[in-house]
């Protein structure tokens, strides 16, 4: 009994060592960073909140569903059964000053607006996880850590919150000498710190907040989702989406979370937006309340006053039970019905954005 205590203290010691010591863990915020977020409406507690109350456990059934689902996957395709398919980077497009998307699977994206070059949650890695034996599957197509090398200059990096699969530490420690600055909720800058991001380089926003860039307005927007990347920091940083109004392009993307009445009033703040990116992937019913469906992101795109849709948070990762193209073919038929423009590129196009819109789905994803 004696060497099993010995042993239990010692497995605890060497966890918490590891959450401790290791980087990818990020940081937390200080106590005088949470001494100003107790002024704020959405902080209660010690914790970020959502504006509507959110009961975000799952239960004792819940839990057993998990682990259904896990060891008895049905017909379902969770993963694709090859490595997908990734268009030829076109870098000349890319490094001229026309608008510009270019997506890399999941909710990566580089955006280029008035000539600035933006990207957006720069999950690049090869698995959305802090260790290789826990977490979210690899990635579908090929790794795509070597991209960074061959990027312009980045003025700015957008990060929605602090997830894995959203704020991945090897593309930071790859990117972060070629971006000027980044820009993230309230807290999320302590990863950056911790992994050699010069503070000076850094922006913290709360919802609604609006700064400048370079002659861009950029606005951080609320979503209904929640943080953390340890055991015992849930919430310790904000979430949200981005505005960013460029002279020719209005553009939002809604970030991670679920479908409320935040997207109405994003709409008639910043609305209407030439082009939205919204999250649809990795939903379940166990956790509505932090990812919409297809169907919902269709309604949020309409809600936020959008012209143009491109879904996200699918693609690259397996982190729900439902098969990996359900969520595009239930948006593209919900966007027939609705009569909404939603275009599909395949990782690594780079769409126009100054152009007529949106490009004709060739369904990449059957191959």
């Amino acid at each position: 009994m004696l060497y099993f205590v010995i042993f239990l203290i010692l497995l605890l010691v060497s966890i918490i060592l590891f959450l401790t010591i290791n980087p990818v863990f990020g940081g937390n915020p200080s106590k005088q960073q949470q001494e100003k977020f107790e002024k704020l409406p959405n902080y209660q507690n010690g914790k970020f909140t959502n504006q509507v109350a959110t009961e975000m456990n799952m239960g004792i059934s819940g839990m057993f569903k998990m682990v259904k689902e896990s060891i008895f996957p049905g017909d379902n395709d969770r993963s694709p059964t090859g490595d997908l398919p990734i268009s030829k980077f076109d870098w000349e497009m890319v490094k001229s000053e026309e608008d510009s998307l270019t997506w890399f699977g999941h909710s990566t994206f580089l955006l280029s607006i008035d000539n600035k070059k933006i990207l957006v949650d720069p999950m690049i890695g090869p698995r959305p996880s802090p260790v290789s034996f826990v977490g979210g599957s690899k990635r579908y197509s090929q790794d795509l850590l070597h991209i960074i090398e061959e990027l312009p200059p980045i003025d700015a990096v957008f990060i929605t919150h602090d997830h894995y699969d959203h704020l991945d530490y090897t593309s930071i420690m790859k990117l972060k000498d070629k971006v000027s600055h980044f820009f993230v909720p309230l807290g999320v800058s302590t990863h950056l710190i911790r992994w050699g991001v010069d503070k000076e380089r850094i922006t913290e926003l709360n919802w609604w907040d609006e700064t400048d860039f370079n002659g861009l307005t950029i606005a951080l927007t609320p979503s209904k989702h929640f943080s953390g990347r340890g055991l015992l920091n849930r919430n310790s940083t904000l979430w949200g989406g981005w505005v960013i109004l460029g002279e020719n392009t209005r553009f939002y993307t809604s970030g991670d979370g679920g479908y409320d009445k935040h997207f109405k009033e994003i709409g008639e703040k910043y609305g209407p937006f030439d082009i939205t990116l919204i999250e649809g992937g990795q939903y379940d019913e166990l956790w509505d309340w932090a990812h919409m469906k297809p169907e919902e992101s269709l309604q949020a795109h309409l809600d936020v006053n959008g012209k143009n849709m491109m879904l996200i948070h699918w693609a690259a990762f397996t982190l729900s039970y439902h098969s990996w193209t359900d969520p595009i073919e239930r948006a593209l038929k919900e966007a027939e019905r609705l009569e909404v423009n939603i275009m599909a590129p395949q990782i690594g196009e780079t769409v126009p954005l100054n152009r007529d819109l949106p490009l004709e789905p060739d369904y990449w994803w059957d191959f």
